[in-house]
């Protein structure tokens, strides 16, 4: 039992390196194709033997300390910039940073994600319109605290050749952040001085 065991927990940490490697690498974004991809390489079908998403989140810090880490560093701190500069454009929205970005596992193959927070849809599309800046209207899906799905507009933009991806919840919305895809924890929130604490701290600022 003990030597089955010891397999398992050995199979479900390649699986989750695998997982991440696919992530960096190929730009996938969605942990549970990337879980079943991983396990599909090593033939693995048994269900009890993947890694959960906070193994998966581990591996990919765990891969990206261990290969070109400075690579790695520059990416977030350029990344992080251009969310900044996003940010400071959307600032009546009270933007706020959420994902790979600002949890330090992100890839260029990762969106730049925030959250918004507006009286109506509208007034966000207004703002990009005003400022010259071509936009796509989207619909992002939460899990909400009662286990019900709830859909909420979002606008996709281009800004330093980064895709930037603000989901748009009402004002009263900030107060409580949906279930994060990770650990299914409310997702951690950054306002704008953190993220320049961010850079601040990466010597960026």
């Amino acid at each position: 039992m003990g030597k089955r065991s010891v397999r398992g927990d050995m199979m479900r940490q390649a699986i989750a390196r695998e997982a991440a490697r696919l992530m960096i690498e190929h730009g996938h974004g969605d942990y549970g194709f990337a879980k079943r991809k991983a396990a599909e390489r090593f033939g693995v079908t048994d269900l009890a033997v993947l890694p959960k998403n906070t193994e998966i989140e581990e591996a990919l810090a765990e891969h990206q300390r261990l290969f070109e880490p400075e690579a790695h560093a520059s990416e977030l701190t350029v990344m992080r910039g251009i969310a900044l500069e996003a940010m400071r454009l959307l600032a009546e929205f009270e933007p706020r940073l959420v994902g790979p970005l600002l949890s330090g596992t992100a890839t260029a193959h990762n969106d730049i994600t925030l959250h918004l927070f507006a009286d109506t849809p509208e007034a966000v599309a207004v703002r990009l319109i005003d400022r010259g800046i071509p936009h796509e209207v989207a619909e992002r899906r939460f899990r909400s605290r009662q286990d019900e799905v709830e859909a909420y507009p979002a606008v996709r933009f281009t800004a330093g050749g980064h895709e930037v991806d603000a989901t748009i919840f009402p004002r009263d919305g900030i107060r409580q952040a949906p279930p994060g895809p990770v650990d299914g924890k409310p997702m951690r929130r950054a306002a704008l001085d953190e993220v320049q604490r961010l850079l601040a701290a990466a010597g960026a600022a």
